[in-house]
């Protein structure tokens, strides 16, 4: 399991753990998990990962609300990229020093897949 491996950070704010849990839980009886299995999934994520607290806000600066708080949080965690299968959803954040990967693309760059 690469999660909590020492190849990349996760980070985390509350408005994003909260986002998951919705999105998560509203797939319920489509996907193979539980609820207690989405809470098992979202603590362990909130265990491994680096905690930030978001003081500021330059909304909008994307269209979606809910990729606004990614964009915040890997500009306040001073990450490197952002990983999305919706590249797409994050045009111009480039100008913050990121790049935006698909999960394909990040395995890569980390030696996980060829």
């Amino acid at each position: 399991m690469l999660l909590g491996s020492t190849k990349f950070e996760v980070n985390v704010s509350v408005p994003l753990v909260l986002e998951y849990e919705d999105a998560a839980k509203r797939l319920l009886g489509e996907i193979p998990l539980t609820e207690h299995d989405v809470d098992d999934i979202l603590n362990y994520i909130c265990k491994v990962a680096n905690h930030w607290k978001i003081f500021y806000l330059w909304r909008p600066f994307l269209t979606d609300p809910k990729d606004e708080m990614v964009l915040e949080l890997a500009v306040t965690a001073r990450c490197d990229a952002i990983v999305t299968y919706n590249k797409a959803d994050f045009p111009g954040v480039e100008i913050f020093g990121l790049r935006v990967l698909t999960a394909k693309e990040f395995l890569q760059e980390i030696g996980e897949l060829p």
